[in-house]
């Protein structure tokens, strides 16, 4: 946000911050909110249940169990169907073979418990009679599932809402209860409707679900008796909620009620079941239900009953509710969602609904009345459906206390009277369907569910205060809510879901409101406002807010800020402004004021006044004269603690001078005055002097007063005078009066005489006006003074302009002209005129108020409609002239078709002359006249269209055009009207509200109302499933293929792309239900941006009718690249070509980047020559065209999408050597020799255009190859200069994480085995165990005899089946076993390796070869040796640069692609792992939330968007645990990238899931390029989530797919099995795909061109070894230098170093070699070979790290040089030698020079004395003598005695048989 912020400009300060801190809580909220859908429409969700102790959601579904994160992501799900089933089947067909035929059913969950006693969850479902699961809660493995007894069958019914289950738990001793209530479905002898079963611990135990007591006569059960399917054959109870609360469990019911006998049940009188809602009480430890007791339950408000229960929810009282209740606040009380009334089925109850609460203390009193009434025998058992006779109660004295829980009398028992609910809150329109309810500070609050998917949140303060719902949201896009909701564990989260969605939702929104008074006016009581944050939020999530007035609760606490003056002229700078604020904290940090973007200053705190200035005079705001003479200007205070906007008021900048009329002027609000002699508005009196006429009240102005109609005849000369008032005389030196009028926008104007103050007159002038359209014209009237100096007319007076004979015609619209205009018609001329201009006497003048005012020769001229029905109704208009002067005048004086017809009087908007004109009348309803018509329907096209409407409706018939008013109905909805014709009428449909189905159609003509058997089938509204291309340029046009469900039902789809506020439309042809092909729109963006970057709609979607689903898709990445740009052909426009040769249009974009964002497809180019196209071959920047046979002038027209361009002409000139003329004189002398040269000419032509056309697409080819390896030359030269620093700085700060000392022997010593018997106690059976030992301690005593050991060493080695591993692991076993003598090993070491050299000199064998490889004991005892003693040199010294150089090799590596799979990389030592391709990467920084701490800082790490999502979690945890050993990390394989994005979205990255791209048999790893992850984006690692594609559990894949994914993940594993060039590409055994990351196979024939460097020569690649090299190049000099010093770094050289080197030397000595050669190739032989080249390729032998592929490849490189450089040998390197030979080949002469040195320097050190010798060994055993496990060591040795006791004993029987006796 800084950043940001510093980039504004100063004033614009505040007003920024607010809205990042805005949006910044806006994401937040959007990131609160998660969603889930299901995978497969049939699979519906039915229950939910949320762990309270970590928040994790379990869903169950439809055929799926599902564990979800809080947040909604997949864990982990189990299968729990489809199977082979019948409900008929009892018991089910997997107990014994069923003879129903049995089809594939879906396992509808019916019940989802959570036992956290078990750590179990329980599923139940409708599959084999209501079996149930046992799931564990950790990974939903499969515990248990009882099936084989009749107990485990819970219920047949196959519906998830009509099964409850309660669990009791009672403590550690007892298993706890399972309470079930269940409907039966018909089924009563099968299943008890109610009933307690056992909750076995072990989830395997036989008596899993049995009755808590069972015998012959009672039984923990209810059934339902038969007798009362007899009275009500449909009777089933509906259990809709249940719970526990203190001694007592409960269930809430639907039931039908019991009449006295058959009549009453539905099915035999046909009349509406009435059903009835009660609730159940049981005693949680009866076990034979004696304590069962039911009672109605209802609710009524407004005189309406509520008594269908549709859902329920057990919550606290609270302190508010509980005191309008009289229950205390901690008590339970029973939120309950009723429907209207007690009619039908709950499934189709009204839509009006209640919410209602009952305190369970009330329904618990009534039931210990009625048990009290009941033992005193007053009354009936009244349960109807139990005991269908009527029992009376028994008498018993006893005391019936609160937990009174029955006896085997008067029981069960139910209660008639019903317990009346308290109604909060009711809605007729959206039915309420669930509710949940918790406490917040003393607030009940209640959400509820409703059939929409809105969620309504309800603060319930009970009935004194009401209910008050302040907030409603949209939970899930369709369905009602489902009637199970749950909270998260610490309330701040809701879980709703319909049949398809699970939504959560915060229980708050508080950042939705953005003041004070909208945040605590809201209702919501999680809201308060944080002050000088400016935020509406929770209050511990306010800073300070316990300080005063930091956070506010009360509206009343809302900062008010007042400021005086509130108001100043635009021409008043710097003035001192006093703001006084009201309920602000104490202000210390100081504030700043702000007038928006205009100024900011500092102001001045005194209290709780601020003093601040107004803004400079460059400042301040221009006040433009159009929108008034003012401009409010919000003052915000902003406090410089927090940097936010903390108050705000408006001030207001006046500016007099824009006023230019005397009354505007003086009415201002504001202080300005008006000059009357110079014209001016001030807000200065001081500039405007009594002498200039000041002005400040309305009365006082210069007016026009109000006068009657002006009215003037035109071309009649006649003054007009005009009454006014402080009418100015003109000053010396100034014009006078004059009037303006502007008739037909031109202005005339007269001069007028001012006769006092107080009138003036406009001279005697005639005035006209064109045309005779308007009898009047309204003309504006302004008198004006001294030039331009305009009087106020208040009264807007204007002159009225009249002709008489405009528009009146005829005698009739004559005499209905305003009596003031002084019109008559004149009958001698037949027209309208003035009295005075009629020249013929008064008798012959016709006026309306004359003696002679009746028209003459009446006149029809049409009458509309000419057609109606016979049923009458239609209003029919007559026009005609001298049709009477009033409506009077035609009453009752009109037919139509010889029937009455009434006239109607027009409406308001018409003028009363109209009558003469147009009367109008409606038909009676006469339907014997043969002059009416009968319309018919015949038929309607389209008969289905989309739910949602829209559809134009064709409807087709007879005589449709008759009447005068039409409707159509669709049912009872109406169908608006378009427009129609004789055979034809359409409409457009709406909205169903009945849902989908057949509707009837019908039309009303006026009365008569059309019907016909037609239907029109609302169907569902179309979907979009997905859209191929999802790209398009600028310029759409493009074509875009879309596939959804009913695309055939719409019309005229369209479809649309908004941008800016901007929308765009294109067409859309349908081809079938799920396709069809649409031209993508354009979008409207400016030229500027074309050029620029790719850009996504804002909204972008289709017009489908009225379906607003698909107006928007949110879910689509569509794009649009910029349009291809083409260049001139030619500077001169014209372009000459021979015939045949190409044309090549140049420009870019001609291939947009599609594959880079996982699309296909390309962009189709039509290119013209004149008229006809030519074939194109089409690269990124040209366009190459082979032109037809053509020639002379073309013009060259270029088509791509919506793009049509000229890029010019073609001038196509024949090359031909001969002219037409000569060819045919030619051809006449010799025809036969020209038609040999024509034939070979037009050969050689053919040839050469070919050759041409070749040559043309060789040079593109070499063009492009040619920029490529130039590019790629400069960019390794790049590299090769990266500055070493850069690396050197990245490893500071790095911990060594060394092994123990343990640790790293073993991995020497026994490479590969992780738990060794070594390190282990000796492990034999007990009995054996003494003699075992005593055995092995004698076998110790001989292995402690070096004549011995030397002679079982030789037999060992002398037998042929010993092999080079049992030599190894031989040699290995005895270090261990001496560990704690290795001055006894280093003799026995010493006497093999003299043996040994005795053996190769005998064998005449190269003496150089000696020590070469490890075949014989000796060897490896070297080894192992020098790996005992120097291990501190190692963690004193070379350690360090080793690890540096690893880390280098990493790091390095890293900052280039990397193939997961083939492990080549882009920077690399060794040319097998080396890219030999151009790669496109771009580095990203992600933000890296810690996966053990969210709170801590987000970590940054460099990843490359080539990575693959495993690189990713790699390069992650190395970022995160940096200094912390591998072994302690967390792996990579066990954590799951999740991105985190806006609005609460939330994405599980994987290496393969649903989307990814598979082209032909190749399948491509997921990229962060795939999922397009941007620059600086959230990712944060969580615990592995159980796909489709990871899940191993046995609970949701088989043996076959849990080894495919072992299959699949092999590239991740272990890096010696990528060591080959080969990639790993095993073939999916199934589908036959193979794997790849960045580069395929080289092996594989189906590559493409482009896979493998579209034929470029792949060595130039080789450049970047160089690169790498010179990278690396200071770490490897640093390992070098510290290995082959022998005082580095201030530690001495290893005693054991000097000490066998001295004993090489004396060996050469003793057998007389001399050669320096041999001696230098022993020690290197024996420590850098043995030794040190081992610790180089396997860092991990001595640290705790994990070594990739790509870092043991340049290892081995590193190696490789380091035994080069130990060699004597000279190694003649050419071009054909190994490229890790050629890459050190300079480097490799100065190491031999430092070996040569540190060989001498040893040779050259005191020799080290036994004794010396013998001290260091002796300690160095004391200080790991505990290490190993000698006794587990010598049985391992003892083995090998066991293999070859014969050999043993025959080599020296006597030696052997000595040791024994001992």
């Amino acid at each position: 946000m800084s950043v940001s912020l510093f980039l504004l400009s100063h004033s614009s300060t505040c007003l920024i911050a607010f809205l990042l801190v805005q949006s910044s809580i806006d994401a937040a909220e959007e990131e609160d909110y998660s969603t889930f859908s299901t995978e497969n429409p049939e699979w519906k969700f039915n229950h939910v249940a949320v762990d309270e102790r970590n928040g994790n959601v379990y869903l169950g579904a439809v055929n799926r169990i599902y564990k979800l994160s809080p947040d909604l992501n997949v864990q982990v799900y189990h299968e729990t169907g489809p199977d082979e089933d019948n409900r008929k089947c009892y018991p089910p067909r997997i107990v014994q073979p069923c003879s129903e035929p049995l089809s594939l059913t879906n396992n509808v969950n019916k019940m989802l418990l959570m036992d956290y006693r078990e750590n179990r969850l329980l599923a139940c479902g409708s599959l084999y009679q209501g079996i149930c699961k046992l799931l564990r809660l950790d990974d939903l493995f499969k515990l248990g599932e009882p099936f084989h007894k009749k107990e485990h069958y819970l219920s047949g019914v196959n519906e998830s809402g009509s099964v409850f289950g309660v669990i009791v738990s009672y403590g550690d001793s007892s298993p706890d209860k399972l309470f079930v209530a269940t409907a039966v479905d018909g089924k009563p002898e099968y299943f008890p409707t109610i009933s307690s079963r056992k909750l076995e611990r072990n989830s395997e135990e036989d008596g899993m679900f049995a009755y808590v007591f069972h015998d012959e006569f009672v039984a923990s059960m209810i059934k339902i008796p038969s007798d009362t399917f007899t009275i009500v054959p449909d009777f089933d109870i509906y259990y809709v909620y249940g719970f526990g609360s203190g001694n007592f469990v409960y269930f809430l019911t639907l039931q039908p009620e019991m009449g006295n006998g058959p009549a009453t049940g539905s099915s035999s009188a046909g009349r509406e079941q009435v059903y009835t809602s009660k609730i159940v009480r049981l005693c949680k430890d009866d076990t034979a239900f004696n304590s069962y007791v039911e009672v109605p339950l209802g609710c009524v408000k407004g005189g309406v009953e509520y008594r269908l229960l549709q859902a329920a929810y057990l919550s606290k009282a609270g302190a508010i509710l509980g005191r309008s209740l009289g229950v205390g606040p901690d008590d339970d009380v029973l939120f309950t969602i009723f429907s209207k009334g007690q009619k039908r089925r709950p499934r189709e109850a009204s839509q009006e609904s209640a919410l209602c609460v009952f305190a369970l203390r009330e329904i618990n009193e009534r039931i210990k009345e009625r048990l009290q009434s009941c033992y005193k025998g007053e009354g009936t058992l009244d349960l109807a459906w139990l005991k269908v006779k009527d029992i009376r109660c028994s008498s018993a004295l006893l005391t019936i206390d609160d937990n009174f829980c029955g006896l085997d009398m008067n029981a069960p028992l139910g209660v008639s009277e019903m317990v009346q609910g308290i109604p909060l809150f009711s809605d007729s329109t959206d039915k309420m369907t669930s509710v949940i309810a918790y406490v917040y500070k003393n607030h009940s609050l209640a959400f509820v569910g409703t059939k929409s998917g809105r969620v309504k949140k309800i603060r319930v303060d009970g009935p004194s205060h009401g209910a008050l719902q302040y907030e409603v949201i949209q939970a899930v896009e369709r369905g009602p809510i489902q009637r199970d909701m749950a909270f998260s564990p610490d309330h701040h989260f809701l879980y709703a879901m319909s049949e398809t969605q699970m939504t959560r939702v915060p229980v708050e929104a508080c950042g939705q409101y953005s003041t004070c008074s909208e945040c605590l006016g809201s209702g919501d009581p999680h809201c308060g406002w944080c002050v000088l944050h400016n935020m509406c939020t929770r209050k511990e999530k306010c800073e300070r807010s316990a300080e005063p007035r930091r956070f506010a609760w009360d509206i009343k606490q809302c900062v008010r800020l007042s400021v005086h003056p509130s108001n100043i002229s635009v021409s008043q700078f710097s003035v001192t402004l006093i703001l006084e604020a009201h309920n602000v904290p104490e202000l210390s940090a100081g504030v700043n004021c702000t007038f928006e973007d205009l100024a900011e200053m500092d102001g001045l705190v005194e209290g709780n006044r601020i003093r601040c200035s107004s803004p400079a005079e460059k400042e301040v705001p221009r006040i433009i004269v159009d929108k008034g003479d003012h401009q409010i200007v919000q003052l915000y205070l902003k406090s410089k603690e927090t940097g936010l906007v903390f108050a705000n008021t408006s001030f207001v900048f006046y500016n007099c001078s824009v006023h230019k009329s005397c009354l505007s002027c003086v009415r201002s609000p504001y202080q300005c005055h008006w000059c009357k002699y110079r014209h001016d508005c001030t807000h200065d009196p001081r500039t405007c002097s009594f002498q200039e006429g000041r002005v400040k009240r309305p009365e006082e102005c210069p007016q026009l007063l109000p006068t009657e109609r002006i009215l003037v005849p035109v071309n009649v000369v006649k003054p007009i005078t005009l009454r006014a008032k402080n009418l100015p005389q003109p000053q010396s030196g100034q014009r006078g009066y004059e009037c303006l009028l502007t008739i037909q926008g031109v202005e005339q104007r007269v001069p007028a005489l001012r006769f006092n103050s107080s009138c003036v007159q406009c001279q005697n002038t005639s005035y006209s006006y064109d045309g005779m359209e308007m009898s009047s014209l309204p003309v504006d009237l302004t008198v004006i003074w001294n030039g331009d100096f305009s009087i106020d007319n208040p009264a807007d007076n204007k002159v009225h302009l009249y002709k008489c004979d405009a528009q009146r015609g005829s005698c009739g619209l004559c005499l209905k002209a305003d009596p003031l205009f002084g019109c008559v018609w004149c009958k001698g001329e037949n027209r309208c005129t003035l009295k005075q201009h009629c020249p013929h006497p008064e008798s012959q003048w016709l006026e309306r108020n004359g003696l002679n005012s009746k028209c003459t020769h009446p006149r029809i001229t049409q009458i509309t409609p000419l057609r109606g029905p016979r049923e009458g109704g239609t209003l029919v208009t007559i026009r005609g002239e001298n049709l009477g002067l009033d409506f009077s005048e035609i009453q009752g004086n009109v037919r139509v078709a010889e029937v009455d017809c009434t006239p109607v009087l027009l409406g308001h908007g018409h003028s009363k002359s109209q009558a003469d004109h147009r009367p109008r009348c409606k038909l009676l309803d006469i339907r014997s006249s043969e002059s009416y018509t009968v319309t018919r329907l015949i038929s309607l096209k389209p008969s289905r269209g989309p739910v949602s409407g829209g559809t134009i409706v064709n409807i087709t018939g007879s005589n449709l055009d008759a009447g005068s008013n039409v409707s159509i109905m669709f049912k009872d909805q109406k169908c608006t009207y378009h427009r129609r014709g004789g055979q034809w009428i359409t409409c457009r449909s709406h909205a169903s509200l009945q849902g989908y189905g057949n509707v009837s159609v019908s039309v009303t003509v006026d009365k008569a109302r059309i019907q016909k058997d037609l239907k029109f089938e609302y169907v569902e509204d179309p979907t979009i499933i997905k859209l191929e291309p999802e790209w398009s340029i600028f310029s759409g046009h493009t074509p875009v293929t879309v596939t959804g469900t009913n695309l055939d039902i719409i019309q005229s789809p369209l479809i649309r792309a908004k941008y800016n506020g901007r929308e765009t439309v294109n067409i859309c042809q349908v081809f079938s239900p799920t396709s069809m092909l649409c031209q993508a729109p354009e979008l409207p963006i400016s030229l500027s941006r074309q050029r620029e970057v790719p850009a996504r709609p804002d909204e972008f979607g289709f017009i489908l009718d009225d379906v607003q689903a698909v107006l928007a898709l949110n879910n689509t990445p569509f794009i649009y690249y910029p349009n291809p740009e083409f260049e001139p052909l030619h500077v001169s426009g014209v372009l000459e070509l021979k015939p045949g040769s190409p044309i090549i249009l140049k420009g870019r974009n001609f291939l947009p980047p599609t594959n880079t964002n996982g699309n296909n497809g390309k962009l189709n180019y039509t290119v013209l020559i004149g008229d006809k196209p030519c074939l194109l071959t089409v690269s990124d920047n040209q366009l190459l065209c082979e032109s037809p046979n053509l020639t002379g002038r073309h013009k060259v027209l270029a088509r791509v999408g919506g793009i049509e361009f000229s890029p010019g002409v073609v001038h196509i000139t024949s090359d031909s050597p001969l002219s037409s003329t000569a060819i045919i004189s030619i051809a006449g002398a010799g025809a036969l020799l020209i038609l040999f040269i024509v034939i070979v000419l037009i050969a050689y032509k053919r040839k050469s255009r070919e050759s041409d056309l070749t040559l043309k697409r060789l040079q593109m080819q070499m063009d492009n190859l040619e920029s490529r390896v130039a590019l790629e030359c400069k960019e390794a030269f790049a590299e090769l200069q990266t500055d070493i620093h850069e690396l050197t700085s990245d490893l500071d700060g790095v911990g060594i994480p060394f092994l123990d000392y343990r640790a790293y022997t073993m991995r020497v010593l026994f490479p590969g085995i992780e738990e060794h018997p070594v390190l282990r106690d000796l492990e034999v059976p007990g009995y054996r165990q003494e003699q075992v030992e005593k055995g092995l301690k004698l076998f110790g005593q001989l292995i402690n005899n070096k004549v011995f050991l030397l002679s079982f060493i030789r037999t060992l080695e002398s037998q042929r089946g010993f092999s080079m591993r049992d030599r190894g692991n031989v040699a290995s076993l005895i270090m261990t076993m001496l560990q704690s003598k290795l001055e006894y090993a280093t003799d026995v070491l010493k006497h093999l390796l003299s043996d040994l050299i005795d053996r190769n000199l005998e064998s005449k064998n190269h003496p150089k070869l000696l020590l070469r490889r490890t075949e014989s004991v000796a060897e490896k005892m070297l080894t192992n040796w020098f790996t005992f003693l120097l291990y501190k040199f190692l963690k004193e010294c070379a350690g360090e640069p080793l690890f540096s150089l690893f880390c280098a090799i990493k790091q390095q590596m890293e900052k280039g692609p990397i193939d997961s799979i083939t492990g080549e990389a882009r920077y690399s030592l060794s040319e097998d792992k080396l890219i030999r391709q151009q790669i496109d990467y771009k580095m990203l920084v992600v933000n890296c939330i810690h996966p053990d701490n969210e709170k801590s800082p987000e970590i940054q790490v460099k990843v490359l968007n080539c990575d693959s999502i495993s690189q990713v979690k790699e390069k992650i945890l190395d970022a995160i645990y940096k200094n912390v050993p591998h072994s302690h990390r967390q792996k990579a394989s066990d954590m799951d990238l999740e991105w985190r994005q806006g609005r609460g979205q939330r994405t599980i990255l994987m290496d393969e899931d649903l989307s990814t791209k598979i082209e032909s048999d190749w399948k491509r790893l997921n990229m962060l390029a795939h999922y397009q992850v941007p620059d600086n984006s959230v990712m944060a690692l969580v615990p592995k989530q159980v796909t489709a594609y990871n899940s191993v559990n046995n609970s949701t894949v088989s043996r076959t797919s849990a080894s495919k994914y072992e299959n699949m993940i092999k590239y991740t594993g272990s890096p010696d099995s990528l060591r080959s060039r080969t990639p790993m590409i095993t073939p999916d055994l199934e589908s036959g795909v193979k794997v790849w990351h960045l580069v395929k196979n080289h092996e594989h024939g189906d590559q493409k061109e482009g896979d493998r460097g579209s034929k470029m020569v792949s060595e130039i690649y080789l450049t970047r070894l160089l690169a790498t090299k010179g990278t690396l190049q200071k770490f490897v000099d640093d390992l070098f230098e510290t290995i082959f010093s022998t005082a580095h770094r201030g530690s001495a050289l290893p005693l054991a170093i000097k000490y066998m080197f001295d004993f090489l030397d004396e060996q050469a000595d003793k057998h007389s070699i001399h050669d320096p050669h041999v001696r230098h190739t022993w020690k290197s032989n024996c420590l850098p070979l043995r030794f040190w080249v081992n610790v180089i390729k396997n860092p991990q032998f001595v640290f705790d790290i994990h070594k990739s592929s790509i870092t043991d490849a340049c290892l081995s490189v590193v190696a490789q040089t380091f035994m080069d450089s130990c060699s004597t040998s000279e190694h003649r390197l050419g071009k054909d030698s190994p490229s890790n030979k050629l890459l050190y080949a300079k480097d490799i002469p100065s190491y031999k020079s430092w070996v040569e040195r540190y060989y001498s320097d040893i040779s050259k050190m005191p020799a080290i004395s036994d004794q010396d010798m013998n001290a260091y060994l002796a300690e160095q055993s004391r200080m790991h003598i505990n290490e190993f496990n000698s006794m587990s060591s010598l049985s391992e040795i003892y083995s090998y005695v066991g293999k070859y006791t014969e050999e043993i004993t025959h080599r020296d029987n006597t030696l052997l048989t000595s040791q024994l006796g001992k």
